[in-house]
């Protein structure tokens, strides 16, 4: 039985015929195909760093370093794919087609959030905050297979698409 909130029936099109117009002619669905591969990017280096920082004590300043740019480019592409949602389906954030990506992306930013202020704020140990960014870092994969998922079932009903993000 496919899932339904809000009146949306996970058996039906991703995109009606106008928003899969709107989708390919916008800017920011490049954006977005740029952005996300960039942020894993970023997210597969700060792990290492992160990972190495627990295991032997070494690199904290280049693993906060890390943290913080994987958390800039994740309020980036947070901010543009809310602009994408707004040009493709008319509404900034919790798109019914994108509902629940975007719930799971709340969740993500939070916890970036969170991690940016007990670092400045020196709430918590180091090592607690590598550990708050590890937690931080698995929703985030989560939220990658969430929209990964999207766009294979984008392809399946063969329309092209770009990651959103």
């Amino acid at each position: 039985m496919p899932l339904s909130y809000e009146g949306h029936d996970t058996k039906r099109e991703l995109y009606t015929k106008e928003q899969r117009q709107r989708r390919d002619s916008t800017k920011w669905t490049l954006v977005q195909g740029i952005l996300a591969p960039v942020q894993f990017l970023v997210f597969l280096i700060s792990v290492v760093l992160v990972v190495r920082y627990l295991a032997t004590g070494e690199g904290y300043a280049a693993a906060t370093i890390s943290i913080i740019v994987k958390t800039m480019v994740l309020y980036t592409i947070m901010i543009t794919g809310a602009i994408w949602e707004k040009v493709v389906f008319g509404q900034y954030l919790l798109a019914p087609n994108f509902f629940w990506e975007d719930v799971v992306s709340f969740f993500v930013i939070g916890l970036h959030t969170i991690y940016l202020v007990c670092l400045f704020s020196d709430l918590i140990s180091s090592q607690m905050l590598m550990l708050l960014a590890l937690l931080a870092y698995f929703i985030y994969v989560v939220n990658a297979v969430q929209f990964l998922l999207k766009l294979r079932m984008a392809r399946l009903q063969h329309v092209p698409e770009f990651s959103h993000a």
